[in-house]
């Protein structure tokens, strides 16, 4: 039972840092292009990347820090969902390309941050 408070204090932390960093990127880019939530999956991406492998390399980290910070706060704060409702809009607006492009972009860069996730570990913590 207790695994699942971990994983609900770590949604929530996560959910509060992703609508932080959407905020704070809207700030700087078009509302009707959905940046803020690309940086959010990316950053959530690299950052699950970073844990993951990092708690492979020490496993001596109690399993509930895990669940906290990866299943609990990565899980709460990148956002499929979100992604999924922006990119509808853009086809709906029949802006095409650019639904395309916000698609490929989250696709490639979420699975281009795990994997500087690994070598920022590889490098730096299993060298």
């Amino acid at each position: 039972m207790m695994n699942y408070v971990f994983v609900a204090l770590g949604a929530a932390l996560g959910g509060a840092a992703r609508y932080g960093v959407y905020s704070a990127v809207a700030r700087f880019s078009s509302p009707i292009r959905p940046i803020g939530t690309l940086a959010v999956n990316v950053l959530g991406s690299f950052l699950l990347g970073v844990l993951i492998f990092a708690f492979r390399a020490e496993s001596a980290i109690d399993e509930r820090l895990k669940l906290l910070l990866t299943v609990g706060f990565c899980g709460g704060f990148t956002t499929f969902s979100t992604f999924s409702l922006e990119t509808a809009y853009l086809v709906r607006r029949e802006e095409y390309w650019s639904a395309a492009a916000n698609a490929g972009l989250n696709v490639f860069l979420t699975i281009a941050g795990v994997a500087a996730g690994y070598l920022v570990v590889k490098k730096w913590f299993l060298a």
